[in-house]
């Protein structure tokens, strides 16, 4: 199988490690991730704006080379998804929005939001299946005490984004069951991590993640994974303070190791 995928900026700076051991997994698996050759930013951010089309024309640019190929596309970052699909709902159901877009991109052929955008974690779950991705684990994730933080961005507006129930999740928590792990739930996974106020809001910020982390640490949990690099960033922030040690991780580095990939590298503290 072979898909579309977009990598988003931050893949390749800062979150080198939730691409390189997605596409060396997906090795393994028997799919193929083809990065796109003139993918732009998507913004990182969707605009709320009822009239605003400049900022969505990446999004748009990279779901028009899907669509022609004829394949899905594949995204790993929580905020490039979020962004990405949000403006393909844009494309099927807001004809303004449709008709500037096209307009001005003077498209052979229209786009109307005929591709497919599927996470990463949708192929494992929808595409590969978890039973199959079982009988690939040479690493079970025995005796691991690891919770899953979801955040906002996947699950969110439920409605079209359509990933899962957004206030009881569970494919990040059958993802680890299928790698031989027994994923704890906590009640804060699917809060707001304070996000984009860390730069501006930094103890906003910081006191929505402890809050987060205490809730994980109360149910003792002692790895955290997640999906999006933000996310990380703000949890990696407060994970290792005087009363909190926990260990933040990218869902693929999990399964990397569980595949026979990557090697546990914790430090003997869990």
């Amino acid at each position: 199988m072979k898909y579309a995928y977009y990598p988003g900026c931050t893949l390749k700076t800062k979150a080198k490690e939730l691409e390189k051991y997605a596409q060396d997994s997906a090795k393994v698996l028997g799919f193929e991730l083809e990065e796109q050759k003139e993918w732009q930013c998507c913004g990182g951010v969707y605009p709320l704006a009822t009239d605003e089309i400049a900022t969505k024309l990446s999004s748009v640019r990279s779901l028009v080379a899907s669509r022609n190929k004829g394949e899905k596309l594949v995204t790993l970052c929580s905020a490039c998804h979020n962004v990405i699909k949000r403006v393909n709902n844009d494309m099927k159901t807001n004809e303004n929005i449709r008709t500037k877009v096209n307009n001005y991109l003077q498209l052979s052929k229209e786009y109307q939001g005929e591709t497919h955008v599927i996470h990463y974690l949708e192929v494992l779950r929808d595409e590969i299946g978890f039973n199959e991705l079982a009988k690939k684990v040479k690493n079970p994730l025995q005796d691991r005490k690891i919770g899953a933080y979801y955040g906002c961005l996947l699950l969110r507006p439920s409605k079209i984004m359509n990933f899962d129930d957004p206030e009881n999740p569970i494919i990040m928590e059958d993802f680890m069951k299928a790698l031989g792990g027994s994923p704890i739930k906590y009640p804060y996974r699917t809060e707001c991590c304070g996000g984009y106020h860390c730069l501006e809001k930094k103890d906003v910020a910081n006191k929505m993640t402890r809050n987060i982390l205490d809730s994980a640490l109360k149910y003792g949990v002692k790895e955290i994974v997640t999906a999006c690099p933000l996310c990380k960033y703000n949890l990696e922030m407060n994970a290792q303070r005087g009363d909190v040690n926990i260990n933040v991780y990218y869902f693929t580095e999990l399964l990397a190791e569980a595949l026979g990939i990557k090697q546990d590298d914790r430090k003997g503290e869990i």
